[in-house]
């Protein structure tokens, strides 16, 4: 039997509630890295091919967004947008703050990655009548994704850390989980060093998954 008032029996208690927090928190930082990804590759290569004015309008956005703190960038989407019309639940708003973020990291290393690419390549693949589509799927993303998936593993670790802050507009993740625990029981050490240690286990299972596909794709030696 566990003693009422240890750490463990409180963990047992609030085990649910923990539980529903560490699903949150790996589902909206799963979301927020693919969609984050998808965006950022269409933002990427409009800052490589895209017309003048595309890519300057592209360059603004990058810009003001990594230059915006992501504790600015959910209070934005949690209270700005419903200002404007879009209502979105505090879910979905902490999701649209942290795919922009993301979006913006991902364009910049794949921009990186792209221009670091031999131009002699593209003007050969264009001469054998390759579409950009087709340039771009079977001679540029494979080198490129070699060049930006250690940056690729940093940006999707670091959303892991940005969904800490989703707390402030009440998304039900495991930081908010954990604030909750500690006003009822006081023991602030134990359960925010647990929370951390869950933080560091699921930023650790997505490097050594992302760490085995940069295995995968490296080139031999």
């Amino acid at each position: 039997m566990l003693e009422q008032g240890t750490f463990l029996y409180e963990l047992w208690v609030s085990r649910w509630l923990l539980l529903q927090g560490v699903g949150a928190t790996v589902l909206i930082s799963l979301l927020a890295i693919l969609l984050g990804t998808i965006l950022g590759v269409f933002v990427g290569l409009v800052l490589v091919y895209g017309g003048r004015a595309s890519r300057l309008g592209v360059r603004l956005y990058v810009d003001f967004v990594r230059g915006t703190p992501v504790f600015v960038l959910v209070l934005a989407s949690y209270y700005l947008l419903s200002q404007v019309g879009v209502q979105l639940t505090a879910f979905q708003a902490g999701l649209v703050a942290l795919v922009v973020f993301c979006s913006t990291h991902v364009a910049e290393n794949l921009r990186g990655a792209l221009q670091s690419l031999p131009r002699g390549q593209t003007e050969a693949a264009k001469a054998i009548g390759l579409t950009f589509p087709q340039l771009f799927v079977y001679v540029l993303a494979p080198q490129a994704l070699r060049q930006a998936l250690p940056a690729w593993i940093n940006t999707a670790t670091e959303m892991v850390k940005a969904s800490t802050l989703l707390s402030v507009i009440s998304v039900a993740e495991l930081m908010l989980a954990t604030k909750q625990i500690v006003a009822r029981t006081f023991m602030t050490l134990e359960f925010y060093l647990l929370a951390g240690l869950i933080y560091f286990l699921i930023n650790y299972a997505i490097e050594r998954a992302a760490k085995a596909v940069e295995r995968r794709v490296a080139l031999p030696s």
